[in-house]
Formats: structure tokens, C-alpha cells, sequence
């Protein structure tokens, strides 16, 4: 990738391990469905806004509208519900670190993928890396330390494969313009999210500040602005690649936490991050080819 490109990936890291901590705020008032649903609501008014104010044509076919809300249900509405779940007894460092897993099943699904990427000896490493990453995650909750629950783990496992799904599905929506796919996949999320939330957890009470600054920062930041970088990234850069994202994620908000929530950190938690990037190193290969160097610096 150019140095551009990694830029971006850089930047829309450390955005979303922000939207951790928008979530530790939100869930001290709602619970984790209204969560979602005005994430994915105002994310999508502020994508359709965006979209009108460029003059962009909005497709017309119905059945590129659903399949469009689904993967939007896939993309935003699970995931964007089962990390603010888990945030009830995870700390938003842990559940970051755990979606920093989203390249490695990213890995998994496009192997098994209609004409998807087919895995090496070396992505295999790395996602037995990464699984390994988790293990050690999940450690203070089997040793009875820190407030990690393994339920809350393996909700965001389940999220980081929606993402996984998601981003190999996405590539057949290339010929899609970028803000036209986010405004319609968004609203297709909000369709689902708000009848959800109001069923389950009625209406939404907002009485803090801060929870009404977190709602419009997770949907307009982490949601609208961000996706209008993410479409237009991922098919230059591919899943895989894109998927990095999820490594600088965790690093955004643990510093974020510590320092606005006062959340801490057990040292197993650094470990297990460091795993997950010796597996995302076998992944994209530069771990074995440094290797090599290291071994037959000649031939190298």
C-alpha cells in the first residue's frame, strides 16, 4: 500500500477505538440496542445529508436497496449492538483489542470465499496467533482478575466475524457510489435498529451532557465521516489490508480510556494485543519475510 493509503488506515484506527469509549458513555444511560440505533440513525441523516449536498444520484432499484439494508444489518446494526453489550462488563480497551481479531477472520472467511483470497501457510500461523491472542484476553476472567467476562468476549468475536462477512460481501458492491452505499446501508440498519430498541428497551432517556455530545460524536465521527473514507479505501486496498484498521483501534482506546474513563488495563491485556500483531504480521507476510532476511540475508 502507499503511504497514503496507510494513512488512512492509520487515521480510521485510531477514530474508531475512539467510538469504544463513545459507547462506555452511552450504555451509562441506554442500553446497548438504543445504542445502536441512534448510532446507525445518525449516521445515516448525516451520509443522506452528504450525499444531497454533493448532488449524488440515488439508485432506484428495489432490490439493490435490500440488498443493501442487509448488509447494513450485517455491518452496523449486530456489531454496532454486541459491543456496547460486551461494554458492560469489558473494558473498551479489551473489546478493541478483540476486534483488532477482524483481519484474522477476515483470513478465515475469505479462504472459504466464492473466488476470495486462499490461505497460505503463513495466514494460517497468523490466525492461530491471533486465537492465541484471545486466549491470553480471556485469561483474567478464567483466573477470576479484572471485570473481563468471557460471555462479553465472545460477543465481540461474533462482531469482528460480522465485520469479516461484511467486508468480503462489500466487494460486490463496487460499481456502487461510495455515499450512496453508506446513506442506504445505514438507513437499512436504522429500519431495523430503532422498532428493535423500542420494543426491547422502550423509549431512550437522555439526561447527561456527555451522553447526548457521545450519541452525535459515535454518529456523525465514527460512523458517517468515517465510512465516507472506508468506501472509497477498500476496494483500492482490499479486505484484508483494510481490515488493519482494527490494529490501531486498540492502541486509540486504551490511551482514550485510561485517560476518560479511568479504566485499567491487567498486563495480559498488552500481551495478548501483541499476539494478535505478531498473527497480523504473518498475515500480510512481513514477519516471514523479515525472517528470511534475518536467515539468508544474501539471498534476501
Amino acid at each position: 500500500m502507499s503511504s497514503r493509503q496507510w494513512f488512512w488506515i492509520v487515521f480510521l484506527g485510531a477514530v474508531w477505538g475512539g467510538s469504544f469509549i463513545f459507547n462506555a458513555l452511552l450504555i451509562r444511560e441506554l442500553g446497548p440496542l438504543w445504542v445502536t440505533a441512534l448510532r446507525v440513525s445518525i449516521g445515516a441523516l448525516a451520509c443522506w445529508l452528504f450525499l444531497f449536498s454533493r448532488g449524488k444520484a440515488v439508485p432506484v432499484d428495489p432490490v439493490l436497496w435490500f440488498k443493501l439494508g442487509m448488509l447494513g444489518v450485517l455491518n452496523y446494526a449486530i456489531p454496532f449492538a454486541l459491543f456496547p453489550l460486551a461494554q458492560a462488563n469489558l473494558a473498551s480497551g479489551v473489546a478493541a483489542i478483540v476486534n483488532a481479531l477482524t483481519p484474522i477472520m477476515t483470513v478465515i472467511v475469505s479462504h472459504y470465499w466464492v473466488n476470495g483470497e486462499r490461505m497460505s501457510w503463513t495466514k494460517a500461523v497468523g490466525v492461530v496467533a491471533g486465537f492465541a491472542g484471545v486466549a491470553i484476553l480471556a485469561s483474567p476472567a478464567l483466573d477470576m482478575e479484572g471485570n473481563s467476562k468471557l460471555w462479553a468476549i465472545a460477543a465481540c468475536l461474533v462482531a469482528t466475524l460480522c465485520y469479516a462477512l461484511a467486508l468480503n460481501i462489500v466487494r460486490s458492491f463496487r460499481d456502487v457510489e461510495p455515499t450512496a452505499l453508506s446513506s442506504i446501508a445505514l438507513t437499512g440498519a436504522a429500519v431495523v435498529s430503532v422498532p428493535i430498541a423500542f420494543a426491547t428497551e422502550g423509549l431512550p432517556v437522555m439526561v447527561l451532557p456527555t451522553t447526548w455530545l457521545a450519541a452525535l460524536g459515535i454518529g456523525v465521527i465514527s460512523t458517517a465521516f468515517t465510512f465516507q473514507i472506508m468506501y472509497r479505501l477498500l476496494p483500492q486496498v482490499g479486505a484484508t489490508n483494510f481490515s488493519t484498521t482494527t490494529l490501531i483501534a486498540p492502541i486509540s482506546a486504551i490511551f482514550l480510556g485510561f485517560w476518560f474513563l479511568g479504566e485499567v488495563i491487567l498486563p495480559s491485556h498488552f500481551i495478548g494485543m501483541m499476539v494478535i500483531f505478531v498473527g497480523l504480521m504473518f498475515i500480510d507476510g512481513r514477519l516471514p519475510r523479515l525472517i528470511r532476511r534475518l536467515i539468508n540475508p544474501v539471498s534476501a
